[in-house]
């Protein structure tokens, strides 16, 4: 027999901080992971994360544990600075390519100036990702 919990507030032990479910359910992330850096990536903190894949040089795939409802979700990404004082390696970002219900997929562009178009290159800094929608 299944059970069913239902609320309309959570509150801490004291009664304090009250959220209304709705942002629970419907506003939180549904999921996200702390990658570190170069060479074979390595989750060092998430949610709903269940590994991460090294596709290629510069391009990583974060798998679920839980899928998502559509591919319509958003994705977040971001990195940390490359630390490079020098500034030769300029603008550094991630390039979505490709969400499916149970994963999403990024490349890492290292840009050597602000105009390049950039060259895929495995981090060697922590980066991250995100996702807000809807779970299955």
């Amino acid at each position: 027999m299944a059970s069913e919990l239902r609320v309309n507030t959570l509150k801490d032990a004291a009664g304090n901080n009250s959220v209304a479910t709705s942002v629970v359910f419907n506003g939180a992330l549904k999921m996200w992971a702390n990658l570190s850096g170069s060479g074979t990536p390595a989750i060092d903190d998430s949610t709903n994360t269940s590994s991460v894949t090294d596709v290629g040089t510069g391009e990583r795939q974060i798998n679920l544990t839980n899928s998502m409802s559509n591919t319509n979700y958003m994705t977040f990404s971001g990195m940390l600075n490359d630390g490079n004082s020098g500034g030769t390696r300029g603008a550094a970002g991630h390039q979505l390519n490709g969400q499916t219900t149970s994963s999403v997929k990024y490349k890492i562009v290292y840009g050597s100036t602000a105009s390049s178009d950039g060259a895929l290159s495995d981090s060697a800094i922590d980066d991250g990702c995100a996702i807000a929608g809807d779970l299955a």
